[in-house]
C-alpha cells in the first residue's frame, strides 16, 4: 500500500530541544519554595536497623524534614519498600530521606544521623544459596512463589510471598561442573512438549554445555530524580518514567490518593532500558516527603546510588541439551535456567525458554528454571530480558551442534526458524505472523555469506577470522488499549498520546497512523504528550519493542472514531448515507459531489454544536478510567476521537537476524569487528530513520552484552566494584564497526491496521549472539560458557588455561 506519512522520514517535534539542551528532564523542573533531598542508603548488603536517631540533623539550621519508615506503609517481601527498616536486602538500599534548603545541608545532615544496624548473612551468588546450608537474602527464605494474581514479567507485586528452595549438596557441584543436577531436585518452573528421550534419540549430533550471562546495571543517564508537591489534595509529580499513563495508577496507589488527584509530567526521559517501564519505590519518598513538609520536594539520585536502585539486568546460570538430526531439523532441547533476581526483581528464564522455543522450533523441549534471590541490586527487565541473553549463549552452542554435523549455520538456521505457522512456549502458541526465514535469506546475501564464510578461521600472523550469525527475538505488541484525538475548531488535528518519551520517536511515529487515516498534513497536526494535566489517554507502556503495534492500533482506533464522526455530521448537513461521503484535503465530503461537504475546521464547530458524543459529552463505556477523565476534560472544545482498541490474537513477533566478521589477535584477546549487517522481520518500516537508529543502536549494545558487560560484587563483604559509568565498560565506537549494513522484510502484519511492530529489543539479541558466535568460530568452535567474553577469556583459552574461564558457574564476579 502507499501511503502519504508512514514509510517516510519526519524530524519529531523534540529534535530542537533535544540539540539545543532546551529539552527538559525530572531535574529540570523548579518550583517557589522547593527543598532539596538526599537519601540515607544502607552500608550492608542484609541485616535491619535496631535504632536511628536523627534529632541532631533534624536540628540543623536549614534541615525542614526527615522521612523515615514510619512514614511510609512497608510492603512485604519479596516488594522492596520505599525506606528499608526490618529488612534490608542489598547495598545502597534507601533507609530514610532528609529534606534542607540546599542539598550540601541535607548532605551534611545525613552525616549526623546515628542507625544501628544488626547484620544477616547475605549472598551474591545464586547457587550459594540454593546449596543445602546456604545462607537466605531474606530472612523468609530464597524464592518467589505466588499467593494469588499473576505479577506482570520482571515484577513483584500483592500475591507473591518468599519461600525457600535447596539443592543437596551433590546436585549443586554436578550443575557448577556442567551438568544435569539429576532428577530429584525442586523447580519453581518446569514445562515440557513433545517426547523429549524419544526425539533425542533419533538426533545424530548431541551437545551438552553451560552457560552463565551476567546482570549488568542499566546504567540510564538520567537517574531517577523526581521532585513533587501538593496543591489542594493534588499531587504534581515531575519523574522519569518510559512510559506515562500506564504509570499513573501505581504511582497515585504508592501517593495514597486516587490518579484523579494525580498530574504526572515527564516530557523526556534519559534512558531506561527496562528499568523505568513503571513507577519505582523511591517515588514514593519524593511525594511523602514533599506532603509531610507541604514544600515542593526534588529529590536528585546520584550516579552511585542510580546503580544501587537502578536495577539490574537478570543474570543466568543454566544448562542446554541440544540435538540435530542429520538433516539439519532440531529434534530436542533441554534446558536449566537458575535466574538471579536480585533483591526484589524478577529473573528470565522463562523468556530465556521462549526464545529457544521460538527461533529452533524443536519437536520437543523441556525447560526447568528456579528463580533465586540474591542481595544484590534489585533486577529488572533490560532490552530483551532473558531473550537477548540467551542468544549470546545459544548461538555457539547451535554452530557446535552444526559443526559436529558437518552442515551450514545458515541453511540449518533458516530450515528451523518459524514462519507464520510457527509457535512458542509450552502451549505452542500461535504468532501473529512470521517471514524469518526470508529474513535469514536476505542477511545472508546482504553480508555475503557464501563468501565470507571460507574466511572462516583463516590466519595473518597472530590473528585469526571468525565469522558468525546470531538471531534476536522478542514480543513486540499488546492490544486493549485506548486512542484518542481532537480535531480543533482551526481545523487543526491534535494527537494525543500516554507513551512515555525515551529518545526512541517512536512515539512520533505511531501517532502519524492517525494523520494517515484522516489524510491530513503532518504540518497541520499537533502531538499532545507529557503531561497527563493535558488529557491524555490510557496507552501502552514504553518498553518491549510494544509501542510500534499497540500504538498504531490504537490511533487508528481514534481516528476511525472520527471518521465515522465526520461523515454522520456531513450526511446530517447533507443528506444522504454516511456511504455516500468520503474525506481527503482536510475536508469530509459527498462523493456524487465534492463541493457539498466540510472542512474539517467546519465539521469540528459542527460537532460542538451538536454535542453529545462527536464533541465529547459521551463516550464509549469501556474506556480506561484515565481517557473517560481526558475525555471530559476536552468536552465542547471540538471533534472527538475516541475508541479502545480491540484485543489482538497470538504472539506480535519480533525478529531479527545477525551475521558479523571479525579479525582476533590471539596473542592480546582483543578483536575488530570487520563487518556486520542485520535483517529485520517487524512489519512495515513506517519511519525509515527509527527504524535505522533501532538496528544500529542495538547493535551497539549487542556489542556490550557480549563483550563487556559484568557485574562485579566482592564476595567477602557484598561490596559492588563497578558502581559508576567509568567503572562499566561500554563499546565506544572504536570497539564497533563504522558502518553497518541493515534491512528488512518489510512484510506487514496481518493484525497491524499498517503492518508495524517494533524492533528494539531483537536489534541487540542479534549482534551480541553473531558477536559470539564469531568469536567460538574464530577459536575453532570453542564454546566459552559465558558471557561477556573478555580479552583474558580469550588469552587464556589459546594458552590451555580454560579452567580459569569457567569459574564453576560462578556469577556476579571477576
Amino acid at each position: 500500500m502507499t501511503y502519504k506519512l508512514l514509510g517516510k522520514n519526519f524530524t519529531p517535534p523534540d529534535i530542537e530541544g533535544k540539540v539545543t539542551g532546551d529539552a527538559r528532564y525530572a531535574e529540570d523542573f523548579r518550583k517557589e519554595g522547593m527543598v532539596f533531598a538526599r537519601l540515607l542508603t544502607s552500608p550492608l548488603p542484609a541485616g535491619r536497623i535496631v535504632s536511628i536517631d536523627y534529632s541532631e540533623a533534624l536540628a540543623m539550621e536549614g534541615v525542614v524534614g526527615i522521612l523515615t519508615t514510619e512514614d511510609l506503609p512497608q510492603p512485604a517481601a519479596p516488594a522492596n519498600p520505599s525506606l528499608a527498616s526490618d529488612e534490608i536486602t542489598f547495598l545502597g538500599q534507601p533507609i530514610l530521606a532528609v529534606a534542607a534548603v540546599t542539598e550540601q545541608i541535607a548532605e551534611n545532615a545525613l552525616e549526623k544521623i546515628r542507625i544501628e544496624f544488626e547484620r544477616r548473612p547475605f549472598v551474591v551468588d545464586p547457587l550459594d544459596t540454593l546449596v543445602e546450608g546456604g545462607p537466605n537474602p531474606y530472612p523468609k527464605g530464597n524464592t518467589l512463589v505466588r499467593t494469588g494474581g499473576a505479577a506482570a514479567a520482571g515484577t513483584t507485586q500483592s500475591g507473591t510471598d518468599v519461600a525457600e528452595i535447596k539443592w543437596s549438596r551433590d546436585a549443586i557441584n554436578a550443575f557448577r561442573a556442567g551438568r544435569d543436577p539429576g532428577p530429584n531436585v525442586p523447580w519453581g518452573n518446569e514445562w515440557v512438549f513433545g517426547e523429549l528421550d524419544a526425539e533425542f534419540a533419533q538426533c545424530t549430533s548431541i551437545v551438552e554445555e553451560p552457560f552463565v550471562t551476567i546482570g549488568q546495571s542499566h546504567h540510564a543517564l538520567e537517574s531517577r530524580t523526581g521532585m513533587a508537591y501538593w496543591e489542594n489534595g493534588r499531587c504534581f509529580f515531575y519523574g522519569s518514567l518510559q512510559s506515562h499513563t500506564i504509570g499513573i495508577p501505581a504511582l497515585a496507589g504508592m501517593l495514597g490518593i486516587d490518579p484523579a488527584n494525580l498530574v504526572f509530567i515527564n516530557e523526556n526521559t534519559g534512558g531506561g532500558f527496562g528499568g523505568k517501564i513503571f513507577p519505582y519505590p523511591i517515588m514514593a519518598v519524593t511525594g511523602h516527603l514533599a506532603r509531610k513538609i507541604n514544600r515542593p520536594v526534588q529529590l536528585r539520585i546520584t550516579r552511585e546510588e542510580e546503580f544501587y536502585i537502578g536495577h539490574a539486568r537478570a543474570g543466568m546460570q543454566g544448562w542446554l541439551k541440544l540435538g540435530l538430526k542429520a538433516d539439519g531439523k532440531v529434534g530436542a532441547v533441554d534446558m536449566i535456567v537458575i535466574g538471579d533476581a536480585g533483591s526484589g526483581g524478577g529473573a528470565s528464564g522463562p523468556g530465556a525458554a521462549n526464545f529457544v522455543s521460538l527461533m529452533l522450533q524443536p519437536n520437543a523441549m523441556r525447560f526447568r528454571g528456579v528463580s533465586l534471590y540474591t542481595n544484590t541490586t534489585p533486577r529488572a527487565a533490560q532490552r530483551g530480558p532473558g531473550e537477548n541473553e540467551m542468544a549470546t549463549a545459544l548461538s555457539p552452542i547451535l554452530d557446535k551442534a552444526i559443526r559436529q554435523a558437518g552442515l551450514d549455520p545458515v541453511q540449518v538456521r533458516i530450515q528451523n526458524a518459524p514462519d507464520s505457522s510457527g509457535t512458542i512456549g509450552p502451549q505452542r502458541g500461535a504468532l501473529t505472523g512470521s517471514w524469518f526465514p526470508q529474513a535469514i535469506a536476505q542477511g545472508a546475501e546482504m553480508f555475503n555469506w557464501e563468501e565470507r564464510k571460507q574466511l572462516s578461521g583463516r590466519r595473518n600472523g597472530t590473528k585469526v577470522t571468525g565469522v558468525g550469525v546470531g538471531m534476536g527475538y522478542h514480543s513486540a505488541g499488546a492490544s486493549g488499549y485506548d486512542g484518542l484525538l481532537r480535531i480543533g475548531t482551526d481545523g487543526k488535528v491534535y494527537l494525543h498520546t500516554g507513551v512515555g518519551n525515551l529518545g526512541t520517536y517512536s512515539y512520533a511515529a505511531v501517532v502519524r497512523a492517525a494523520a494517515e487515516a484522516l489524510k491530513v498534513d503532518w504540518e497541520n497536526c499537533e502531538i499532545v504528550r507529557g503531561d497527563s494535566s493535558l488529557h491524555l489517554p490510557w496507552s501502552t507502556f514504553q518498553a518491549g519493542s510494544n509501542t510500534m503495534f499497540t500504538e498504531v492500533r490504537t490511533n487508528n482506533a481514534a481516528a476511525q472514531d472520527a471518521i465515522r464522526k465526520l461523515k454522520q455530521i456531513a450526511a446530517t448537513d447533507f443528506g444522504g448515507d454516511v456511504a455516500e461521503f468520503d474525506i481527503d484535503g482536510q475536508r469530509v465530503f459527498k462523493i456524487s459531489d465534492p463541493a457539498q461537504g466540510l472542512t474539517y475546521a467546519a465539521a469540528a464547530q459542527r460537532a460542538i454544536e451538536l454535542g453529545g458524543e462527536y464533541s465529547g459529552q459521551t463516550y464509549p463505556e469501556d474506556l480506561n478510567g484515565i481517557t473517560s477523565r481526558s475525555v471530559q476534560g476536552l468536552a465542547g472544545t471540538g471533534l472527538i476521537g475516541v475508541a479502545k482498541d480491540a484485543r489482538h490474537t497470538g504472539t506480535v513477533p519480533s525478529m531479527t537476524v545477525g551475521f558479523m566478521q571479525i579479525e582476533l589477535d590471539t596473542m592480546t584477546g582483543k578483536y575488530d569487528i570487520v563487518d556486520y549487517a542485520c535483517v529485520a522481520d517487524c512489519g512495515t518500516i513506517i519511519h525509515p530513520l527509527g527504524f535505522s537508529q533501532s538496528m544500529h543502536g542495538g547493535g551497539v549494545w549487542g556489542v556490550g552484552l557480549a563483550g563487556y558487560e559484568r557485574l562485579v560484587y566482592d564476595t567477602q563483604n557484598g561490596l559492588p566494584a563497578n558502581v559508576g559509568l567509568y567503572q562499566a565498560k561500554i563499546p565506544t565506537y572504536l570497539d564497533v564497526p563504522k558502518n553497518t549494513q541493515h534491512g528488512a522484510t518489510n512484510i506487514p502484519d496481518p493484525q497491524s491496521p499498517v503492518g508495524s511492530r517494533g524492533v528494539g529489543e531483537p536489534s541487540q539479541g542479534c549482534a551480541c549472539a553473531a558477536l559470539a558466535s564469531a568469536i567460538s568460530d574464530a577459536m575453532g568452535g570453542h564454546h566459552f560458557s559465558r558471557a561477556p567474553i573478555t580479552a583474558d577469556m580469550i588469552v587464556n583459552h589459546v594458552a590451555q588455561l580454560d579452567h580459569f574461564n569457567t569459574g564453576n558457574l560462578k556469577t556476579n564476579t571477576f
